[in-house]
């Protein structure tokens, strides 16, 4: 993924208002993130641990969307995966529901998905992050396969946020 800066993002979110995109916290270290290892940016909220965002590339053009991560159960720390990377965790795969973008989002439409919860995903396919034993299958695939069905899902997601 290429460099973004704040600005860029801002300006590309498609499932919130300008005001909304404007208002919402952008992580302060755009200049230190290994950019080159990323599928896309996403990020928590630390003012607002229920919220999340993500960026990508998409179409030539950054794409980024608002995520609400509802309440974990307390005392529920079973074993999960992420529909994204297909990375297993005990207790750190969270449901995250973004809203549709345009009109059908503002009728209350949305779409969820189960993701790593600290939105690591390309950094977990790639090894440079440990979700602890068992966390990736054994699989056949090379790295660029793995890379290659992570984007897929990531666009799958995407495009139903944006239909």
């Amino acid at each position: 993924m290429n460099p973004l800066t704040e600005q860029e993002i801002r300006a590309a979110f498609v499932n919130c208002s300008k005001g909304e995109a404007k208002r919402l916290a952008v992580p302060r270290d755009l200049a230190d993130r290994a950019w080159a290892d990323l599928d896309f940016l996403g990020w928590r909220d630390p003012q607002a641990p229920d919220r999340a965002y993500l960026v990508t590339e998409s179409e030539g053009r950054a794409r980024a969307i608002v995520l609400r991560c509802p309440g974990a159960v307390p005392g529920r720390q079973r074993r999960s995966m992420c529909s994204m990377c297909l990375t297993t965790h005990t207790g750190n795969v969270s449901l995250m529901v973004a809203p549709k973008a345009g009109k059908a989002g503002q009728q209350g439409n949305s779409v969820g998905a189960y993701l790593c919860s600290d939105l690591s995903c390309s950094l977990y396919v790639r090894g440079k992050k440990d979700a602890g034993p068992g966390a990736r299958l054994s699989e056949s695939l090379t790295l660029e396969e793995k890379i290659a069905r992570t984007t897929a899902n990531l666009a799958a997601f995407l495009a139903h946020v944006t239909a």
